[in-house]
């Protein structure tokens, strides 16, 4: 794929997920600019980076003041509230959908109208949403909200496309946290998935470029989760 002269915002930009997307359209062409609470986290050479809070609506606006026309937009943010529901805290789960709903509804109310011709928006939701387990419920309906959010903008803001995009367990850093045990966990969560194997962030960059450039793909949830929402 060649993103020659496009121009593309990705948010969430400290996550492995969204450094390898902004990595791969910036080798394909693309101009690239990576957003996030800690630009100083996106260390990829020859991105542009910005600042940007979804929860601070000022910092949407400004970000959308800074990057002129474009022509691609991905949000992949997240702010897990998990736990059981009698402990949960409202603020944590304010949080959590300020950055999987509410925040990128306002970076879209500011990024929309410098959209140029043929521009698409990728919204990244999650397995959770089709797998809901205990101490996920707020995982489980941030991510379905954002299902629905691609629907709901892939109508209001035709013809700019809008998809969501669904990842299962990816070894995108964000399961470090277990040390010695996400090896195992990753073994385990292999041998039940219909793939056979975990994700890797480069097969969600692939999806998502692919989305990004096919004209003919809108309103819809791409799950790249190999299989394992069905297990």
């Amino acid at each position: 794929m060649s993103f020659e002269g496009k121009r593309l915002v990705v948010v969430g930009g400290g996550s492995g997920i969204a450094r390898r997307i902004a990595a791969d359209a910036h080798a394909a062409g693309a101009e690239v600019i990576a957003a996030g609470r800690n630009p100083a986290r996106i260390d990829v050479p020859g991105i542009r980076t910005a600042f940007a809070d979804l929860g601070d609506e000022s910092s949407l606006k400004a970000l959308a003041d800074g990057t002129g026309e474009l022509d691609y937009l991905v949000t992949l943010a997240g702010a897990p509230a998990n736990g059981p529901v009698a402990e949960l805290e409202r603020d944590a789960v304010t949080r959590a959908f300020d950055a999987k709903v509410i925040g990128p509804l306002m970076l879209v109310k500011h990024l929309a109208p410098r959209f140029r011709d043929g521009g698409a928006i990728a919204l990244f939701s999650g397995v959770a949403a089709w797998r809901p387990s205990p101490g996920r419920t707020v995982m489980a309906t941030t991510n379905g909200a954002v299902a629905f959010l691609a629907q709901a903008l892939a109508v209001d803001l035709a013809p700019i496309r809008v998809t969501a995009i669904s990842p299962g367990i990816v070894d995108s850093g964000a399961w470090d946290r277990l040390g010695a045990g996400k090896d195992d966990f990753f073994r385990r969560t292999a041998e039940t998935t219909p793939a056979r194997r975990i994700g890797r962030t480069a097969d969600l960059a692939a999806a998502t470029l692919q989305v990004l450039a096919n004209p003919f793909i809108t309103g819809t949830v791409l799950h790249v989760d190999g299989g394992g929402r069905l297990g």
